[in-house]
């Protein structure tokens, strides 16, 4: 066995190489760009003529559902 100054030694090892992994590896600066993509790529900038097919669409279920309603 190892005296009291190996022991600190692998204590100081055993908690200061944790908390340094974390302060490297959760630096926005590394996974801003990659972070930013990839929410482009799952949710797009609104298109106004998308918008407003999406629209026509929701009012024609509406109107649709209503005849259905009525002929009940």
């Amino acid at each position: 066995m190892g005296n009291w100054k190996l022991e600190v030694g692998r204590m100081a090892m055993y908690t200061t190489f944790p908390v340094a992994l974390f302060f490297v590896f959760n630096q926005p600066k590394y996974f801003e760009e990659w972070v930013t993509n990839t929410k482009r790529q799952i949710f797009p900038p609104e298109n106004k003529q998308d918008r407003e097919d999406i629209q026509k669409l929701i009012q024609d279920m509406r109107k649709k559902q209503m005849r259905a309603l009525e002929g009940e």
